[in-house]
């Protein structure tokens, strides 16, 4: 990562943008699921082309209740298509060996994810390839219903199994109306699976 990093900024292309901002929202809810019932900042960093973008995201509750994770990601696109490699990793996890284990009891997960989008429509489907003994998959459809009183409404439905449900079997885990507005966010979201629902909200810096 680091090689490619330096090797990118060696020679930055005349379409090259580096990118840096921080979020705070008032919980991280994540795929339909509850990360830590805390007040979260999200910084970010990235390096990024027409089609090419590596970059790291974090998140960090400002209480011990928060979940605090550490991410880095590389991303590829070609029109429509796109392809992601994720490396989630997760400080302070008990059953990790240290920041280099990547085994199924370690602090990372990778993740590989294509997305594909055609006007208003998206579907994402990831999976866990590294770090995760039920290779949980992931599929997320998303709709934008355009600009209501100056803000972007999309809706979005999710659905996973493995880790992403509380027995483990296919079924949706997370349904969302998203708001955006400015500099700030929001999104409604239920959780079939688990039978609970969340609003979050969030500024962008």
């Amino acid at each position: 990562s680091f090689a490619l990093l330096g090797l990118g900024l060696t020679a930055v292309p005349a379409t090259a943008d580096i990118g840096l901002g921080a979020d705070l929202v008032n919980r991280y809810v994540w795929r339909g699921s509850d990360f830590g019932d805390a007040v979260s900042v999200q910084p970010s960093i990235a390096y990024s082309t027409d089609s090419f973008e590596i970059g790291a995201w974090s998140s960090w509750g400002i209480t011990s209740n928060g979940m605090n994770e550490n991410d880095l990601y590389v991303s590829f696109s070609a029109g429509p298509v796109g392809v992601t490699i994720s490396d989630y990793y997760f400080p302070g996890y008990t059953g990790s060996d240290g920041f280099f284990d990547y085994g199924s009891d370690g602090a990372h997960v990778i993740e590989i994810m294509g997305s594909f989008e055609a006007g208003d429509l998206s579907i994402a489907a990831a999976v866990n390839v590294l770090g995760d003994d039920d290779n949980s998959l992931w599929v997320e459809l998303g709709y934008g219903l355009g600009e209501v009183d100056e803000a972007e409404v999309s809706l979005s439905a999710g659905l996973g199994n493995g880790a992403y449900t509380t027995d483990g079997d296919p079924m949706v885990a997370a349904v969302g109306i998203n708001v955006s507005k400015g500099e700030y966010f929001g999104s409604y979201i239920v959780n079939p699976d688990q039978e609970t629902s969340f609003l979050v909200v969030g500024r962008s810096f």
